[in-house]
């Protein structure tokens, strides 16, 4: 025979472990707090922008929709030539940073939104303006070298990267961390809380005994301390006065 669970034993549960869930649900809020101000260094991002356009034949020559078409179909290489050693190389010697090319083009992020002929180079770095200095000579050290590689002699700077005056960082972030935290608390706290009731097999009610053995309750025997006994004894003497 399957056992089935109703709305109100599921509140039941969940009224009786209350404390104990909401409790989780601070500790986890908490603990993200902590690890994120105290553990997790900030990191900050700066961003350049440029557009490549490959070498005409003729310079008279119009622009033509399979020209731009090729440029686009390009624009995964180009990526990929960003964060190669040969131009990392560079950046690296040009700023004398303690990184490898390993390290620095993991710092990088190439992107073509849309399929364009735009291409973003975004820098994630602890120090804001680093950031913006690795943005920007990536980008010079590729348009510099682009020529000698490709057949490309035009790329121009639409946005160089910029650090504001006051950064924010984009990771991490405390309110979507502590979120996280409270669901998660949340979650686990529902899980013990029915947890513990499938394992708590004591019976306390007159409704476990005809569940766990399916007999009728006959009757109830009341347990009585002293203080009951101390409260009634008033009444009895009364009774007793009555019957004498």
């Amino acid at each position: 025979m399957e056992e089935t669970i109703s709305l109100k034993e599921i509140f039941d549960v969940l009224k009786k472990r209350f404390l104990m869930i909401i409790a989780l649900m601070v500790g986890a809020a908490a603990l993200s707090a902590i690890l994120t101000y105290g553990f997790i260094t900030p990191t900050y991002e700066s961003s350049s922008q440029f557009i490549v356009n490959q070498k005409q034949a003729d310079p008279n020559a119009q622009i033509t929709s399979g020209d731009i078409r090729t440029n686009v179909e390009l624009i995964n290489t180009y990526n990929h030539i960003i964060k190669s050693p040969r131009i990392l190389d560079i950046v690296l010697e040009e700023l004398d940073l303690p990184y490898s090319n390993g390290v620095l083009s993991g710092k990088l992020q190439v992107s073509s939104p849309d399929s364009s002929q735009v291409v973003n180079v975004t820098v994630t770095d602890p120090d804001p303006q680093l950031a913006t200095d690795i943005a920007n000579t990536t980008v010079q050290i590729f348009q510099e070298e682009i020529s000698s590689l490709m057949n490309v002699d035009n790329v121009q700077v639409l946005s160089p990267a910029v650090t504001s005056a006051n950064p924010s960082p984009v990771n991490p972030k405390p309110a979507l961390n502590i979120a996280i935290a409270l669901v998660l608390g949340a979650m686990v706290g529902v899980g013990i809380a029915f947890l513990l009731e499938y394992m708590d097999t004591t019976i306390k009610t007159e409704d476990d005994i005809t569940k766990k053995f399916g007999v009728p309750v006959l009757g109830v025997i009341s347990h009585m301390d002293d203080s009951d006994m101390r409260s009634m004894k008033p009444e009895m003497n009364k009774r007793r006065q009555r019957g004498a």
